[in-house]
């Protein structure tokens, strides 16, 4: 006899998966925002209470976090948020700098449909509106937009999850450091030079242009760990 499910088994499967998806996305916002910034611990009795929810669904969206490497879950003590330092900067940034290029060297010589490419195109003036207007919130807001358009063109989902996953990781970090360097104003012209090889088919040159732009920007961010005298972000 086939094993079955029942619907009342069935939609509470369905409420306990959508109080861990949103306790998850909830926490996740306030790590990658500085709303819980690194170091910071509490019980998990607290932060069900901080989310109005029941602690199963916080403690495994929790364990996801903790997967994520975003906390850590400490015994008896609850969860701290983590840092980001020097080397986990090079070390997910190397990760990035391999898989982001091929995730987009892979979209040349595809057809863009018009309505995506003319976002992309909108996004770049996102950047460039920012970047008249001194806006470095606006400006990262349209840089990853850009980047995670890219990636959902490119229609490989698993390797769309792990980068996006590399994103989540450094994104606080990369947003103190940006306040830290200012706006930078020629890397939009990596961005239109990035979508002029895709739409041309050109993917090696697609990749070494994301490739020298996540290398720059690592270079950079560490220059900025040294001269800050930071050891954590």
């Amino acid at each position: 006899m086939p094993f079955e499910i029942g619907s009342s088994a069935l939609m509470q499967t369905r409420s306990k998966n959508t109080r861990v998806d949103d306790a998850y996305d909830r926490l996740k916002f306030e790590i990658t925002h500085s709303k819980l910034p690194p170091g910071s611990q509490a019980p998990e009795p607290d932060i069900a209470e901080r989310l109005g929810m029941s602690r199963t669904p916080v403690r495994e969206a929790l364990i996801r976090l903790e997967a994520d490497g975003l906390v850590n879950l400490v015994p008896r003590r609850g969860v701290r948020v983590l840092g980001v330092s020097v080397q986990d900067l090079v070390e997910v940034y190397d990760i990035l700098s391999a898989l982001e290029p091929l995730a987009i060297s892979n979209l040349a010589g595809r057809t863009i449909a018009p309505k995506d490419l003319e976002k992309l195109e909108d996004l770049i003036r996102d950047m460039d509106l920012a970047l008249e207007r001194n806006n470095l919130d606006a400006w990262a807001d349209a840089e990853d937009g850009f980047y995670r358009l890219l990636l959902a063109l490119g229609q490989n989902r698993r390797l769309e999850k792990v980068v996006l996953g590399l994103y989540d990781q450094v994104r606080r970090g990369r947003m103190v450091l940006l306040r830290l360097r200012g706006v930078p104003v020629a890397t939009v012209q990596t961005y239109r030079d990035i979508l002029a090889a895709i739409v041309s088919g050109d993917g090696p040159g697609a990749y070494r242009q994301s490739h020298a732009c996540r290398q720059r920007t690592l270079e950079t961010f560490c220059e900025l760990f040294r001269t800050s005298q930071l050891s954590q972000i």
